[in-house]
Parts: C-alpha cells; sequence; structure tokens
C-alpha cells in the first residue's frame, strides 16, 4: 500500500504522545506526516469540528481525503504515512483489531494521570480533561 499524506492531532504535553510523534517524524523522509499540536495555545478543535473534550479523549487524524480517523485508526495512518505501516498491520487484523483498539482506549483514558508520573506539565485544567 502506497502511504498518503496524513495530519495527526497530537498533545505535546502528553510525554508519550510527544515522544511517538518525534520517533515519527525522524522516519518521515517522503514529509507524509503533518502534525498539529492540540496543547498549543491557538489550536482550535472546531476547526476540526471536534470539542476540546474529544480532541484530549484520544488521538485524531486527517486523511489526505479529508476524512478524520481516531484512535488505532489514527495510530495506523500515522505509521502508514512514515512508510511503516507493515509494522501496525497486525493491530489492524480482524482478530486481533479489537484487543488493540481495547488496548488503546484503555491507555488514552489514563495517559494524564501516567504522563504526569512521567513529566507532564499541568497548568490549571489542562490536565483535567477525561
Amino acid at each position: 500500500m502506497t502511504a498518503q499524506p496524513f495530519t495527526l492531532l497530537f498533545d505535546s504535553e502528553c510525554p508519550f504522545c510527544k515522544l511517538e510523534v518525534d520517533w515519527l517524524k525522524r522516519r518521515d523522509r517522503r514529509n507524509l506526516l503533518a502534525t498539529i499540536d492540540i496543547a498549543a495555545a491557538d489550536f482550535d478543535p472546531a476547526r476540526f469540528g471536534l470539542s476540546k473534550q474529544r480532541v484530549h479523549a484520544r488521538l485524531h487524524g486527517i486523511a489526505a481525503d479529508g476524512t478524520l480517523v481516531e484512535g488505532m485508526a489514527a495510530v495506523r495512518a500515522a505509521w502508514r504515512a512514515v512508510g511503516l505501516g507493515w509494522l501496525m498491520a497486525p493491530t489492524g487484523w480482524p482478530i486481533l483489531r479489537w484487543g488493540f483498539d481495547l488496548g488503546y482506549l484503555v491507555f488514552a483514558r489514563y495517559r494524564v494521570p501516567l504522563g504526569r508520573l512521567f513529566g507532564r506539565r499541568c497548568d490549571g485544567d489542562r490536565c483535567s480533561v477525561e
């Protein structure tokens, strides 16, 4: 499958998210992965039809055709964009997909408290998004 341009909405204040995005950007030799930081002061989730709560609840991305994807589908698409989709392919296989998708949802639910343990900076209510 040929990689397509993809835009990933990510939280730079989440140590896990930042680590993965930095890793993916270093491998993006064809510049097919764009990123938008949802922690930036000027970020407006309404631009993508999202609320602040929803955009912080899980990872989102925009495919080349404008389709919004979220969760593990966004992870798989980002890895495909940098040419490493084959590594994430098993997470989309029918028998394994539900387990990986569920595991991601659990991680996404607890990434903020886990992030605090690994250096996430919190200002006011920024870490309170459920």
